[in-house]
Parts: C-alpha cells; sequence; structure tokens
C-alpha cells in the first residue's frame, strides 16, 4: 500500500533515557512504513536543552504555535543528582512546565482501558479522566533559602507606585519560603477548558481546591469556575443531563475512590500532576495514560503522562534486555497523527490512528504484553515481550488491520 501522505508537519519533540529509545522503536517499526511522515524536531534531551541554555523548549513551544499539533517524548526534569550527572550549566526547569506555560490550556489524562488489566479499585467501571491546568503554581515558583533570623514579605508593586505588603514569616532560625502565581485568563482558559469538554463527552465535572485553607489563592479558582458556569455553560449542562459539582481536594480524592469512574475531575497544577499518576497506577499502569495539551489558542500537544523510565534506561546501556510498556507514548503519536488528519481533512491519517490504538490494545489483550502487564493481568499464560518485541507485535496486528481494509 502506498504511504499516508501529510500535509502540515507535526512538531516532534524528542526526549531522554528509555522512553527516547522507545521513540524511534515506534518511528520505525509503526509509522515510517506506513506514512509518508513530515515532522519538525527537536531535541529536547537534556544534553541538547543543556547545550542550547533550554532555548530548544522554548523554539518547540513556539513551533507548535506555529503548526498547532506536536507530539513529545517524555523528559527529564533536572534535580541535584541529574546536575552532576550531566554536568549541566543549571537546573534547567521542567520543559513541561515551560511548554504549558508558553501555550496555556489545560493538561487531559485518561486512562487506556484493555480487558484483562483490571483496576487496581474494583468498583470502577469506566475511566476517569484528570484535567490539569496547565500554568503556574509550584511549576514557575520563585523559592529562597532562608539563612537565618529574619522577616520575609510579600510585596507587590503597583505600576502607579502603590504597595501592597504581606508578611510570610518571621523567621527565628533558617528554612526556606516559595512564592507562587496565577493568572486570572490562564484560570478561566481552564475552566473554559473544562467546561467545553464535560459538554463534548457528555461527562459530569468535578472540581477540587483547598478554599478553606488557601482562603484567597484557591478560592479564587473556585470563584472563576463558578462564575463562568453560571454564565456560559449551565443551560449545557441542565440540556445534557451532566453535572458540575465543586469540593475539597480531600473529599473529592475519597468520592473518586468510592466512584464508578466516567467524569472528569479537574484539578489545580500540582493535584492533577499527582492526581493523573494514581489515576493511571490504579487503572492498572502509569504506562497506560494518555496526556493531551488542549490550548484555547488551537493548540495540541501530546505526551505520555510517565517518566524517562530511568531504571530501564540504565539496564540497556548495560546491554540486558528489558521489557518497557510503550502504550502511552504509541497513543501520543497515534492523538497527534489523528488530530493532524483532523485539521488537515486527511481521513487515511485519522483512520490510521485509529487503527494503530486498535492494533495496541489487541495485541495487549491477545495475551502479548510486557512485564508490568503481564504481573497483573487476568489473562491466562500472558506472553512477556521485550521492549522492542512488543512493538513489532503491534506492527504485525497493525498490518492485519490495515490490510483488512
Amino acid at each position: 500500500m502506498d504511504k499516508i501522505k501529510m500535509t502540515t508537519p507535526l512538531v516532534e519533540m524528542d526526549g531522554d533515557e528509555m522512553t527516547r529509545i522507545l521513540w524511534k522503536m515506534i518511528k520505525d517499526e509503526l509509522l515510517l512504513p506506513f506514512i509518508d511522515l513530515k515532522t519538525e524536531y527537536y531535541d529536547l534531551g537534556l544534553e541538547h536543552r543543556n547545550a542550547t541554555d533550554d532555548q530548544v523548549t522554548v523554539d518547540a513551544a513556539e513551533a507548535t504555535k506555529k503548526y498547532g499539533v506536536a507530539v513529545k517524548c517524555a523528559t527529564i526534569t533536572p534535580n541535584a543528582a541529574r546536575m552532576e550527572e550531566y554536568d549541566l550549566k543549571q537546573m534547567w526547569k521542567s520543559p513541561n512546565g515551560t511548554i504549558r506555560a508558553l501555550l496555556d490550556g489545560t493538561v487531559f489524562r485518561v486512562p487506556i482501558i484493555v480487558k484483562g488489566i483490571e483496576p487496581y479499585v474494583k468498583n470502577w467501571k469506566k475511566p476517569i479522566t484528570v484535567a490539569r491546568h496547565a500554568y503556574g503554581d509550584v511549576y514557575k515558583a520563585s523559592e529562597m533559602r532562608i539563612p537565618g533570623p529574619g522577616k520575609c514579605e510579600l510585596v507587590f508593586t503597583g505600576e502607579d507606585g502603590t504597595e501592597m505588603r504581606e508578611t510570610i514569616h518571621d523567621f527565628k532560625e533558617g528554612g526556606v519560603v516559595q512564592g507562587m502565581h496565577n493568572l486570572e485568563s490562564s484560570i478561566e482558559s481552564f475552566a473554559r477548558s473544562c467546561f467545553s469538554y464535560a459538554v463534548s463527552q457528555k461527562q459530569d465535572l468535578w472540581f477540587a481546591t483547598k478554599d478553606t485553607i488557601s482562603k484567597k489563592y484557591d478560592h479564587f479558582f473556585k470563584d472563576v469556575f463558578q462564575e463562568i458556569y453560571e454564565k456560559e455553560y449551565k443551560e449545557k449542562f441542565e440540556e445534557l443531563g451532566i453535572t458540575y459539582f465543586y469540593t475539597l481536594i480531600d473529599d473529592a480524592v475519597a468520592r473518586v475512590i468510592k466512584s464508578e469512574g466516567g467524569y472528569i475531575w479537574a484539578c489545580k497544577n500540582y493535584d492533577g500532576d499527582v492526581m493523573s499518576d494514581l489515576i493511571a497506577t490504579a487503572f492498572g499502569s502509569l504506562a497506560m495514560m494518555t496526556s493531551v495539551l488542549v490550548s484555547p489558542h488551537g493548540y495540541f500537544e501530546y505526551e505520555a503522562a510517565h517518566g524517562t523510565v530511568q531504571r530501564h534506561y540504565y539496564k540497556h546501556l548495560k546491554g540486558e534486555e528489558t521489557s518497557t510498556n510503550s502504550m502511552a507514548t504509541i497513543f501520543a503519536w497515534s492523538g497527534a497523527l489523528r488530530k493532524r488528519g483532523e485539521l488537515d481533512q486527511i481521513p487515511a491519517l485519522m483512520n490510521f490512528a485509529n487503527k494503530l490504538e486498535e492494533a495496541s490494545i489487541a495485541t495487549i489483550e491477545n495475551g502479548k504484553m510486557t512485564k508490568d502487564l503481564a504481573l497483573i493481568t487476568t489473562l491466562p499464560n500472558p506472553t512477556v515481550l521485550s521492549s522492542s518485541d512488543f512493538i513489532k507485535e503491534i506492527r504485525k496486528t497493525l498490518e492485519e488491520f490495515l490490510n483488512a481494509v
């Protein structure tokens, strides 16, 4: 069969460690044999970010604004150990945080449901979508190590010179302090993205903060959501028979565990980071969760919700065989290709993306899977495959599906 033609490139952001190895495998086995793949490539591996003073991350985000659709490999956010390991110039910030701040929008994360991989929470029957605010909070925070006694203040200086001051703490000893911020426009975009997504999916929307403790910061989020719901979405929700529900974050966690699923859970940035990993793992595996950043400006960035699989990468470097689950990374590519096909009106590209996902799921449901899934599957006698053999097995199934059309 002829390769599927693309008219507009995807922005391709390469990454780090084991996911970088999987990235190439996926392209070589599952994409390049079937698609005349057009991408604008950016190397977001930590070494290249360091060499470019992280300018490559900004360039990749700007390219996403130009082309509209991006696909991103998992990347390292360096800590002190990584700084020494990679001989970094400085402890560069999270590339995801940088990209999300430049693109704005909301990250929607949905678990990949596969027969034979049962949720650890037995009453979960339907997927739970985590909608994560993609701007600000701890990811854009300024931090300071307090050396000893003294007063630390929040100070706002208006353009007209007026000042607002709030004492953070009178330190009697050393400590640490952190200053976070958010923007009204970004919170409004977050709210509208969540309400619009709920309408499109015909699902209830939950939102949770800790406004009883954070009476200004978190309460502002709550107020913005309520105002936009009342003015713009209440009638739509009532027509569809779906519900907007606000509660405290700790109450939301308890309710989520007791629920059957089938709704969207909107979370602030840090909450969404943590809870999406919890939801993914509780549905079976962290490697089985899709992630897409949806910007109100019409930009889409697809990625896996997990990290770079460092432990497997070190085994790979030693020449040892790994069995790394590539599902979320495959679904990042399929999601980006489907959106590119939708925007460019290329039905063949959209169909290919659908078939790639179907083939990936069918491979697991036929009992052929990576070790993480084999350890938890209810399917009898699963076949445990290496990282590369799993992708090659998906290719066999994909070819069958494409030839059957």
